[in-house]
């Protein structure tokens, strides 16, 4: 630690590391982000993200970004749709006036908010982390594929589901949930799929079978909706299906057979997309997932409880765990400031297990629920419930930590 001043780096440029980044930086707190991307925006980011008002736009306000967030947010976009697979609707719900508990944003456009209002330079773009190699007493080195080095006092592992930072502190990795899926996008749905549009309207919409069968709908920016053909199978079902994933049209026959039962308006959401499906998987973590604390190093967002998406928490908790650090390295002080930060870290550690466990069990166990083969539809939750509650959590959360900072000023 030189001159009392933590070297910090963060490994991992998605919402949580870059969250953290912001948040230290507005403490005054220099850390630096690596990140394999070659840019900000050099890959598709994904889809649609619910910012829950009781963890992720806690952590925006935190990095003074929550009036940015809303700005750019699509209140509209918190509607939802649930129908069986011939079409017909089973529940609604239909956001009220001012209803911002959880408004969906892009995930590219929520990463370029974060990257915006950082420090130029903040990011080194192009780094993969190779290895971490402890140098005792806390410190690290860190080695990437193009051969640079650095050494951190603190290494902050932001880096997702296959995280290179997680094996220093725990020996877990993912498990597959027994589903996969095949993410598909619409684009100029209004235009190009009116019938696409009507079905998936302003959010989302969600459809399953009686087998595990299932297809979800997210209305994006920019006139797009990704689309998630979802089914109980190993990794390799392709494999023992004969499908070719780089073939479309080897995709859509397999497909139009395995949902052959589904009506011929669900069909189409199924094999009209625009350009190619994208083989993906369901996998999460050990749940709850705990270590003991080692020094020096540390865990946000996925990297620490991948969890299924069912909820939407991941991401809201990877932002919460991402401000929470950086305000605990930002209390670090007396005459040992690097007993100070160990400390920290521990103490955030903690908070975060509690935090994060009982949502990432709820989550698996809502997707092994929605896929299970039952004659009973699995309906969705009372979401205006769902949204009073986001709001009480904030409120009762924001009171409690206004609770231990005055404990601490007391002191």
């Amino acid at each position: 630690m030189t001159n009392s001043t933590p070297r910090i780096c963060v490994v991992g440029g998605g919402p949580a590391g870059l969250t953290c980044a912001r948040v230290l930086q507005g403490h005054g707190i220099e850390v630096t982000v690596y990140d394999a991307d070659a840019s900000v925006d050099s890959r598709d980011p994904g889809g649609t993200l619910d910012l829950h008002a009781d963890s992720g736009q806690i952590a925006l306000a935190d990095a003074g970004l929550l009036d940015a967030l809303l700005e750019r947010a699509r209140p509209e976009g918190q509607a939802k749709t649930r129908r069986d697979h011939h079409g017909t609707v089973l529940a609604e719900f239909t956001p009220g006036p001012g209803d911002e508990a959880a408004p969906e944003i892009d995930r590219g456009r929520l990463r370029r908010l974060l990257f915006d209002h950082l420090r130029p330079g903040t990011v080194r773009w192009g780094h993969r982390l190779v290895s971490v190699t402890p140098l005792g007493l806390g410190g690290h080195r860190l080695e990437f594929a193009d051969g640079t080095t650095a050494e951190a006092d603190l290494v902050i592992g932001a880096d997702g589901a296959w995280s290179k930072v997680r094996p220093l502190v725990s020996d877990a990795t993912p498990q597959h949930l027994g589903v996969c899926f095949l993410d598909a996008r619409f684009d100029d749905v209004d235009h190009r799929h009116p019938e696409v549009a009507g079905i998936v309207g302003a959010g989302h919409m969600f459809s399953n079978d009686n087998d595990g069968r299932a297809v979800i709908l997210q209305r994006n920016g920019d006139g797009v909706v990704r689309g998630y053909i979802a089914f109980r199978a190993a990794p390799d079902w392709h494999v023992e299906a004969g499908v070719d994933l780089t073939d479309r049209e080897s995709i859509r026959s397999h497909l139009a057979r395995a949902f052959g039962h589904w009506s011929p308006a669900m069909r189409a959401l199924i094999v009209r997309n625009d350009g190619d499906y994208v083989p993906r998987a369901f996998w999460a973590l050990p749940a709850p997932l705990t270590w003991e604390h080692v020094p020096g190093v540390t865990l946000i967002g996925d990297a620490a409880h991948l969890m299924a998406p069912f909820g939407g928490h991941g991401a809201n908790l990877a932002m919460l765990d991402g401000a929470e650090l950086a305000h605990a390295v930002s209390r670090v002080g007396g005459l040992d400031p690097a007993a100070g930060l160990d400390k920290a870290v521990a103490d955030y550690e903690s908070d975060m297990f509690a935090r994060s466990g009982e949502l990432a069990v709820s989550s698996n166990d809502a997707l092994v629920e929605f896929f299970a083969t039952s004659d009973t539809p699995d309906l969705p939750p009372d979401h205006e419930q769902e949204h009073r509650e986001y709001l009480a959590r904030a409120r009762a959360y924001r009171q409690e930590r206004d609770r231990r900072a005055g404990e601490r000023a007391r002191a």
